[in-house]
């Protein structure tokens, strides 16, 4: 049964730090890694404005205030969410104590900087626009190369009304196909992550897509347009347009563009209802690694929640209230977010290494970092009401070294802005339990200022939504991640997001033995130094 695959994997997945996943002793073969970024050589291309201009600052997107009005979307405004969000922005080198540093000196181990988090560096999100008979572009399927900032040129023609299909299919939105003009479908291509992870892939990659949108829910009203996901359609239909074989690569997310001054274009692009061959991309990607490896959990599990997710609400999975006496926070502090959206995003980065402390992390720096995070959890979405709720997920807080906040575990209460006691620090010191708890070797835990976790009731949506549930609830995930990410680079704090914790210790430390809530991820907060040994090169 779907369900019971789901949720095996997502119980092999929060028991991996006690029985490893299978493959056992896999070793990853780095000389034959994919290309990081997926592209069609013989496809025409399109340059793209750009795509950096000066936007709204965080404050502002968290206010409300001082935004543009949204009037739809334009050539320069597409480009703008792409570069900005999926694009390559900088070479980044930074010299710390982590264990691949000294390789980052050589040119073929660069790390290429981008606006969205991804686990492990891998960007297995793939973007394609489906454009319509109205607006800036020819109509057509185009692919996003993200490397080089272009517009892949794959198929002509109007398919707008294929989409639309897909999405009534699914009864993606109430039984109605949503009324784009154009469409921004995701994809997932999974190869780009699992030769790395094997797998754990598809717990990552679904938490990138999620970080991904993220990046569109902040950019969207910051650019004066809109970008609501739809996550319930049936894939199939949008896979083979995409000439895509859906085991190895697959439609997650469909967003709806509507272009500034442009008609509505629902009913144009109408699916072919003659018989005739079905359209769909003949282009073939190119392909650097000479040999792919399958991995069967990826694949089972990937089938199970391919389902389009069933047509009931959410609010039966939200985090249940939680009893005990608040503890104050400082107000959040909005004059701490008060850089462009466009200037955060181009220097966020993770914090391999680089946590050093005194000075401590304070708890109006926590205080603030909570207050924007949660607010992600309301977003435009079809599986979501018309107010983008209920939150799916919860924040958490391991307080470890934070100035005006005694060390142990506590909820955060977006409602309250204010913290409930989960439990007492850990007889052997916090710091001590987080770093015996933590498996890999790219932090220590003694400089890290607070550990955020980020939970949620996969068992629920499992229930709600079908098995389609555990992949949305795994995108908001990566949705409060990337808004900790923004929220702690404009305060110029550091910030990690990790899954090398031991998720059944975590659970226990938080209070959640004995409830369906399982931390999913978790997020380290700190300081860097005020010097360091940084190259930035922008491109």
């Amino acid at each position: 049964m779907p369900h019971e695959v789901v949720r095996g994997y997502t119980e092999a997945v929060f028991r991996r730090a006690r029985v490893p996943m299978e493959p056992l002793n896999y070793e990853v073969d780095w000389a034959d890694q994919p290309s990081r970024y997926k592209s069609y050589p013989d496809a025409p291309r399109l340059p793209l404005p750009d795509g950096r201009p000066e936007l709204p600052s965080l404050r502002d997107l968290y206010s409300g205030e001082h935004l543009p009005p949204v009037t739809g979307w334009s050539l320069s405004r597409l480009a703008a969410l792409l570069r900005l969000s999926y694009g390559v922005l900088d070479r980044r080198l930074a010299v710390n104590w982590n264990q691949d540093a000294a390789k980052r000196a050589h040119f073929e181990h660069a790390v290429w900087g981008r606006g969205t988090a991804s686990g492990g560096g891998m960007y297995p999100v793939e973007l394609y626009l489906v454009s319509g008979a109205h607006g800036p572009l020819l109509p057509g399927v185009h692919h996003y190369h993200s490397g080089a900032h272009v517009l892949e040129r794959l198929l002509p023609g109007d398919l707008t009304g294929t989409v639309r299909a897909a999405l009534d299919l699914a009864g993606s939105d109430g039984g109605a196909p949503d009324p784009g003009a154009s469409y921004l479908l995701a994809t997932i291509r999974f190869w780009k992550n699992s030769f790395k992870y094997n797998s754990f892939c598809y717990h990552v990659v679904t938490q990138d897509l999620g970080a991904l949108l993220g990046s569109w829910d902040l950019l969207a009203p910051a650019l004066g347009a809109s970008a609501r996901r739809l996550l319930r359609f049936d894939p199939a239909p949008l896979d083979r347009l995409l000439g895509l074989d859906g085991d190895e690569e697959s439609v997650f997310a469909v967003v709806p563009l509507d272009w500034a001054g442009s008609p509505p274009a629902a009913g144009t692009g109408a699916p072919r209802a003659d018989g005739g061959p079905e359209a769909r991309v003949r282009h073939r990607a190119f392909e650097r690694s000479q040999r792919r490896r399958e991995f069967p959990a990826v694949t089972a599990v990937h089938r199970a929640a391919a389902a389009p997710a069933a047509p009931n609400t959410v609010d039966a999975a939200a985090p249940r209230n939680l009893a005990g006496e608040p503890v104050a926070l400082p107000e959040a502090q909005l004059d701490r977010l008060d850089r462009p959206l466009s200037t955060v995003l181009a220097t966020r980065t993770s914090s391999f290494g680089r946590f050093r402390r005194p000075p401590e992390l304070t708890a109006a720096d926590l205080a603030t970092t909570l207050a924007f995070a949660a607010a992600g959890r309301r977003y435009p979405a079809d599986v979501k009401g018309p107010d983008g709720g209920p939150a799916l997920t919860r924040l958490w807080v391991l307080a470890n070294h934070v100035d005006g906040l005694p060390a142990g575990g506590y909820a955060y209460c977006a409602r309250q802005h204010a913290l409930l006691p989960a439990g007492p620090e850990p007889d052997e010191g916090m710091a001590a339990f987080l770093q015996q708890h933590y498996f890999l070797t790219n932090y220590t835990m003694g400089q890290v200022g607070a550990v955020l976790a980020i939970s949620g009731r996969p068992d629920a949506m499992l229930g709600a939504l079908g098995p389609r549930g555990y992949r949305i609830l795994n995108a908001e995930v990566g949705t409060v991640a990337q808004r900790v990410y923004c929220a702690a680079t404009a305060q110029r704090l550091g910030c990690g997001a990790v899954l090398g914790f031991d998720n059944v210790a975590m659970n226990t430390a938080l209070g959640l033995d004995g409830t369906d809530e399982r931390t999913v991820l978790f997020l380290l907060l700190g300081r860097h130094p005020e010097t360091a040994a940084d190259l930035v090169y922008q491109l």
